[in-house]
Formats: structure tokens, sequence, C-alpha cells
């Protein structure tokens, strides 16, 4: 005759023998809340001076969390500019694609920069220019001069392309009036984390713009 189990097997349902179950589970997050939050922080210290403890604090997140969901700093980086470019960062391209002139669209660009450098409420300037400053990290340096680098190619393409059409005077230096809307903007973001306002700013885009050739 086989006999039930003990009083304690039977309160465990029969359980005996097996391993007790884990008392609590790991703390969930959300991820785009999270990556908001590292995108914040890399765009007010810079690359360099952000370190992987500061974001878990600021992400609210332990270190093994981050890493399993956004591999190492430089991952978290990357994927950083990809979100900035998206949300903050696209003002520039749009005014290319959309404004009728070459002329237009860095005047619209600039004008644009203004405000958006100095929107209240988060980091001023531009995370793809700040967070190069004090980088020692060379593949890091390396991939956000490509980028910045990629918008004057864009600017000059869009200046010769005008120069084609008979827009702008054959003898228009396409690669130094693209080289020069760079410095600007560059130096505008620089402007804006020194405390420049927007009318500072918009200010500086009508003078750059009074250089360009008709």
């Amino acid at each position: 005759m086989v006999t039930g189990g003990s009083a304690s097997d039977s309160r465990s349902g029969g359980m005996a023998g097996r391993p007790p179950r884990p008392r609590g589970r790991p703390r969930s997050f959300d991820r785009a809340t999270a990556l908001e939050r590292a995108l914040l922080a890399f765009w007010e210290r810079g690359y360099e001076a952000t370190s992987v403890a500061e974001l878990t604090r600021v992400m609210d997140i332990g270190a093994p969390s981050l890493y399993a969901a956004f591999g190492d700093k430089r991952s978290l980086f990357d994927e950083v500019v990809q979100v900035y470019g998206a949300l903050y960062g696209s003002f520039g391209e749009r005014a290319l694609a959309e404004e009728p002139t070459a002329r237009a669209a860095v005047g619209r660009m600039l004008r644009e920069a203004a405000a958006e450098y100095t929107a209240p409420g988060r980091p001023h300037g531009c995370l793809v220019i700040h967070a190069a400053a004090n980088c020692s990290t060379p593949a890091v340096e390396e991939s956000l001069r490509e980028r910045r680098n990629a918008n004057i190619a864009a600017y000059e393409r869009r200046i010769r392309a005008d120069v084609a059409a008979g827009v702008l005077p054959p003898d228009t230096d396409a690669a130094a009036l693209a080289r020069h809307t760079g410095a600007v903007i560059q130096g505008m973001s620089q402007q804006a984390r020194d405390g420049a306002t927007r009318a500072e700013l918009e200010a500086v885009a009508e003078i750059a713009l009074a250089v360009w050739p008709r």
C-alpha cells in the first residue's frame, strides 16, 4: 500500500525536493525612457565625461541591465546618436530637401538651429558637435567627425546643383561656401552652450547669409 506524503509535502502540493522559487523577478524598465535619459546625459556632458556609473544612475538601471539592453557604453552612444538625429537633429536635412534653393535651405537651417540649440528644458547646442569635445576615444571621435563632414558634403552638393542650374553664379566656390556654413552652425552650437540667446544666434544667421553670392 502506498501511503501519502508527509504533512509538509501535502502543504507544498507534493513539490518536496524541488528548489524553491526565486523570491523576486529582475526589475524591468522602459527602454525608450532609459535611452532618452542616456541621450540627455551624453548631450550635457559629452562622451568622455559621461561614465557608466553616471549612465546607470540617470537611466535608473543596474550595469547588468545596461549591458544586456544596450551593449557597452560605445554601443549605447551609437544608438543615442541615431535617436538624437531623428528627434532633434533632422531640421537641416529637412531644410535641404524642402527648400527651393541652397541659400533658402541654409537660411532656414541656421534659423532653426538658433531655436533648437537654445530650446529650454534640455541641453543647449548640438550633441554631435559637443560630444566630441575632449574625446580621447578615437573610434567615437572619428564617427562624429564623419557625421559632421557628411553634413558639409550635403551642403556642397546642394550648392553645386544651384550653380549648375544657374541659381548661383558660375564662379561660386561651392566647397568653401559649404565649409563656411558648417563653421557657422558649429560655432552657433558652442555659442549656445556659452549662453547666447536665440535672438543673438538668429542675428549670426543673417550675417552668415549676407556673404552668399547672388
